[in-house]
Formats: structure tokens, sequence, C-alpha cells
């Protein structure tokens, strides 16, 4: 028994001689209840209104709520169909994101399949043990690791501190120290002035480990070349105004060591030997550097410190670099770390290192340019100055 469409029930109703409770009896579909099923939900006109303008129809239309709620039922299923199909498709476009699998050959970018550039580490193989490794692990790498000191900040920053109090200290004794002043007056004056600037007079114990005099001063007289100090006991010396005076101090903070010294003449006769070794050792400097040879910077001193000359009371000098003091490398606690330079060549192919520390000194003379034992009357001038190797 198939459904009646609207226009085929209207006409047997209005034709036929039975009431409507012999239709119902018959069986079939209620009236009005294709509209349900197109998803009105009411009858329209046909039994609309109040109960009690009810047109003869109220007895058939029983079975509407019934029909109207499955029609709402079956909107709402297709509603919750067509809202899971769009979160299948937004599954789909969240797997697009998905980062990129390897072909087979491989034929897909890095930068695919990294987007982040974020690539995986490799495997990591330590080093065998000290007992068991090989000569570049005990010997090269760690005398490397020894000198990363150079990488912290707070090495850096103690030396930093080192050379200003240095060079404060150094300004003050070109601009006051004059003829007639005594030797230990003036070695006095560069140590307090050292201890007060790094505000440590080092009189606890163990306060001069921590900062002060990286060794004693040195104040060298004409053909004095280096190392003389003025004790207390000893005959006093007075410094004149036909003398050279070389000063040599250190300044150390937890046992690094800046060592820098300069010559003082007051006589403009000796103005060109003085430009001869500060160019020397500006020069040294220069070439210095990591993986540079010892004999290429001593090469460079002698080239720089023998371009110069000097005229004294009518004659010409030639300047010649001191063969036999060198410059050298500082170590931890240590003026004198185990590494020379000289001022002349030579054929030492010893490398600099990174993170070593040189005192770059070059000696001129208008002598021999050699040092004795004895008393020499050859004028001889030093400059030097501490260099950190790192690129």
């Amino acid at each position: 028994m198939g459904s009646k469409t609207p226009e085929s029930g209207y006409h047997e109703n209005h034709g036929g001689s039975s009431n409507s409770n012999e239709s119902n009896s018959v069986g079939g579909e209620q009236r009005g209840s294709h509209t349900s099923r197109d998803g009105d939900g009411c009858l329209g006109d046909v039994g609309g209104g109040d109960d009690d303008e009810s047109d003869g129809y109220g007895g058939e239309v029983g079975m509407a709520p019934l029909a109207a709620s499955q029609s709402i039922d079956v909107l709402n299923t297709q509603k919750k169909r067509k809202k899971s199909k769009k979160k299948k498709k937004t599954k789909k476009k969240s797997t697009a994101n998905l980062p990129a699998k390897q072909s087979s050959p491989p034929r897909v970018p890095l930068s695919d399949l990294f987007p982040s550039g974020d690539y995986p580490e490799g495997e990591l193989q330590s080093y065998q043990p000290a007992d068991q490794a090989t000569a570049r692990t005990t010997v090269t790498e760690v005398r490397y690791d020894d000198r990363r000191h150079w990488e912290d900040e707070v090495f850096l920053k103690n030396y930093r501190k080192a050379a200003e109090v240095h060079r404060q200290a150094r300004h003050w004794v070109q601009e006051t120290v004059k003829p007639g002043q005594t030797l230990q007056d003036i070695a006095v004056g560069i140590e307090d002035s050292v201890r007060a600037l790094l505000d440590n007079a080092g009189l606890e114990p163990g306060e001069s480990r921590k900062a002060g005099m990286g060794f004693p001063t040195g104040l060298c007289l004409n053909h004095e070349v280096a190392h003389y100090t003025p004790n207390p006991g000893q005959k006093e010396v007075v410094l004149r105004q036909q003398d050279v005076m070389t000063v040599d101090f250190g300044v150390h903070i937890n046992g690094w060591i800046v060592d820098s010294a300069f010559t003082m003449a007051f006589d403009h006769t000796y103005d060109n030997l003085l430009a001869a070794v500060k160019d020397a050792t500006n020069t040294g400097i220069k070439t210095a550097g990591v993986d540079v040879r010892i004999s290429d910077v001593s090469a460079a001193i002698q080239e720089a410190m023998e371009s110069y000359e000097v005229e004294i009371r009518g004659r010409t000098f030639p300047v010649k670099p001191v063969r036999n003091i060198t410059a050298h490398n500082i170590k931890h606690y240590r003026i004198h770390g185990g590494k020379s330079i000289p001022s002349v060549k030579n054929s030492d192919q010893t490398k600099m290192e990174e993170g070593e520390v040189f005192a770059i000194e070059t000696f001129g003379s208008t002598g021999r340019g050699y040092v004795h034992d004895d008393v020499s009357f050859s004028p001889r001038f030093k400059h030097d100055q501490s260099v950190l190797i790192a690129e």
C-alpha cells in the first residue's frame, strides 16, 4: 500500500459516503502525513488551527506529531553526517602538513624534510682513556684544553684590568720621574701605585697571590739591559740627566701576569734608538698569531730594528738587536713559560698556539748586540708588551 498524494486523498474524501472513522479503520496512511515526510512538520491547511475550529479532520491528525519528530530526527542525522564529513576533511589537511619522508632513491630536498633547519645529531664516540689513547690525545689535545682559559670572560676581564693598572702606573712614571730621584724611590712609587690601583696591599697571608706585582720592578741604567732591582741597604743610585733608564714591571691578577717595559731618556740624542725598539716591538706583535712560527716573528723584529741608526756625538751607529735575550711566553704564575722568541733570525719552527700569552720583548743596542756578565758601556734599550695569542 503506497502513500497517497495530497490530490488523490482530497478527492476520495469528498466523493465517498464513508466517514472519517471508517477511513481510519481501513488502514493506510494518515492524511497530511506526506507533509511530515517532506520536512514541513505540520499539516498546512488541513487540520490546522485550534481544536474548536476543527473542520472535521481533527480525528485524522492524531499521528502527525510522531511523524514530525521522525522528520526532525532525519534532519539531525543528516546534519551529523555533514559535520563528520567536515572533520574528515580537516584531518586530511593536517596530515598534509606532516614532514615528508625521504623517497627511494632519495630525491626530497633536506629543506623539505627539516624545514626548521634542526638536523639530527650523528653518532658520538668518546676518546679512549688516557692510558690507552694516542699521543695526540695526551699531549696536543690536553695542552689545548689547558689553554681554554682565554674563552672565559672572567679571565679576559682580569687581564684587561691588570693591563689598565699597568697603563696608569706607567703613565704616572713617564710624567713624574725626573733626574735627581733615586731608583729606590722610583721603584717604591711604582709598586705602591700598583697595589693601590688593585686595592690589595698584599699584607695578609695569601693576599699577594690574588693580585699584586708580577715580579720585582726592574730599573736598569745605560749599559744594564734587564733584571736589575734596587734593594734596601744598597748604595743609593741617583738618576742623572744623561742617563737612559729602562723600566720593567709586571702586574698580575689571579696568577696571570702582564709583562710590559719601556725606556726613558732625557737626552734627545737617543730618540731614534728608542723609536727603533718601539717599532720592532710593534712589528713583532703584528706578526704574532696562531700557528705563526717563532722564526718568522724573530725575522720581522730584526728587520724592523736594523732599519734604524742613531748619531751619538758625531758618530753614526746602526741599531742592532741583542741576540741572547729573548721574548717569552707566560703561563699561570710563571713569567717564563718555556718558549723563547729571539730578536734575530733563527731556524726555530716552533709555532705559537691559540690561547698562549707572550711578552714580545725587543732589545736594541749600539754595540755588538750581545750581553755579557761583565761591564759594558754600550747603551742598550728595551721595549716589550704582553700579547694574548687568539684568533
